[in-house]
């Protein structure tokens, strides 16, 4: 079994925020793989196929820079270890839309990574990253995650959320590098991209 968690924050005046992007990819899964969510203490949850392979499904286990401890309690739950995490999260240095996958690495500046990083005491899990791009010049970073996506905005994000999804069945049921081979194409120049 893989546990997949999309990170966010938890309530409905941040559901529809770029910090949020996560769970939206956790919930999209959730609707191709006829996957039911339920509110199991933090966290809205659920247990389903991903093509063969057994999964739970989980997003906003709790605040974002707090995601760590709940996620830790989760795996010991479903006797797994963090090498069956795959955690799906915004990522500032990716253009809005792009995708990346990884293993291992740091935070990234990223506060929900940080805290799992520091509850798991490893960075052997893989991360899929969505990109929401950087805040115009002088807007605070905080605002500009916390901050609605507007109609136009979600018409780059939609098509987003299903490659990320493809991406999940491709991890789960192929291997990592194949799915990193796939989708972490890049559509600029390294030269242009800061890394994460």
């Amino acid at each position: 079994m893989h546990l997949l968690v999309g990170l966010g924050n938890p309530g409905a005046e941040y559901a529809d925020t770029r910090h949020n992007v996560g769970c939206w990819v956790i919930e999209r899964a959730a609707a191709r793989w006829s996957i039911r969510l339920t509110r199991k203490g933090a966290a809205q949850r659920g247990s389903g196929r991903a093509g063969s392979k057994l999964v739970e499904l989980a997003c906003t286990l709790d605040w974002m820079n707090l995601s760590g401890p709940p996620l830790k309690g989760l795996l010991r739950e479903l006797s797994l270890t963090p090498d069956a995490l795959v955690v799906v999260h915004d990522d500032l240095d990716l253009d809005p839309g792009r995708l990346r996958i990884r293993q291992d690495g740091g935070s990234g500046g990223h506060n929900g990574i940080k805290s799992i990083l520091e509850a798991l005491g490893t960075p052997r899990f893989v991360r899929l990253k969505i990109g929401i791009g950087r805040p115009a010049p002088r807007q605070d970073t905080a605002d500009y995650v916390l901050e609605p996506v507007s109609p136009e905005e979600m018409a780059v994000y939609d098509p987003c959320l299903d490659r990320a999804v493809d991406a999940l069945e491709l991890l789960l049921n192929r291997d990592l590098a194949t799915a990193m081979n796939q989708f972490n194409v890049r559509e600029k120049p390294e030269s242009e991209e800061r890394p994460s």
